[in-house]
């Protein structure tokens, strides 16, 4: 049976450009490529400004349960939501009980300061993208996007446009990160068709597993050589 806790705030609109989070014991229902369930339990839901709806438990660090990125549409019935997109997808979360409900205007971010050696090895490639891969050429350094900067945008040999995400260690989240990127830019039809690229000195083999699986070619760099102080290596795998 839904219900809301006495203490709960007014509801938000599904309008608002606000960060909107739910407290809520609720049980999800994904299905598009694949089908999946949540069983009942209380978990945060959260609803971004940009319309990304994410489904976390108390804990797994910052990976939802389940999610939805923009665009879409949230229609909210009496206990139930149902989020849709483009693809068909749809993730309905019954609402058994709502504890908590707030949102928030969070504002202008900055984006990630990256530590000296990061910002320095993607300073060096925007000047040298065919290190990355032959026939490379840069479009833009840090190219804008409504969930944050794409480190390299660049156009290969053939003309199809490669956004790079570039780390000093590899790991999950920078595939995930990318793999967010390549999602967003592939609703932007002027860029054509849009591969992705995962570039670090090391990358953990968890990672480079993960980002074969999701289509993107990994490429190790010698951050010395790259400042001109070790004969050429580079690896791809």
């Amino acid at each position: 049976m839904y219900r809301r806790s006495h203490y709960v705030p007014y509801p938000l609109p599904c309008h608002t450009r606000e960060v909107r989070l739910l407290i809520a014991r609720c049980s999800v229902h994904y299905v598009g490529r694949l089908e999946s369930r949540l069983d009942e339990a209380t978990r945060l839901i959260m609803v971004k400004a940009d319309g990304c709806v994410a489904i976390h438990a108390d804990g797994g660090a910052y990976k939802p349960l389940n999610w939805m990125n923009s665009p879409n549409t949230l229609q909210e019935n009496e206990g139930e939501w149902i989020v849709a997109n483009p693809k068909g997808e749809t993730i309905t979360i019954t609402l058994h009980e709502i504890f908590l409900e707030t949102h928030h205007h969070l504002g202008e971010d900055p984006g990630l300061s990256k530590d000296g050696v990061e910002a320095h090895l993607q300073e060096l490639l925007a000047a040298m993208p065919e290190t990355i891969e032959e026939g490379l050429t840069l479009i833009r350094r840090e190219y804008p996007t409504a969930i944050g900067p794409v480190d390299l945008l660049c156009k290969d040999k053939d003309g199809n446009t490669v956004a790079i995400e570039v780390k000093r260690r590899g790991e999950i989240d920078g595939v995930e990160q990318l793999a967010r990127y390549l999602e967003y830019l592939h609703n932007d039809t002027s860029l054509g068709k849009v591969r992705g690229i995962y570039v670090a000195q090391v990358i953990k083999p968890q990672a480079k597993t993960l980002a074969t699986t999701r289509g993107f070619t990994c490429v190790e760099i010698d951050y010395e050589l790259l400042r001109g102080n070790k004969p050429d290596e580079l690896t791809l795998f």
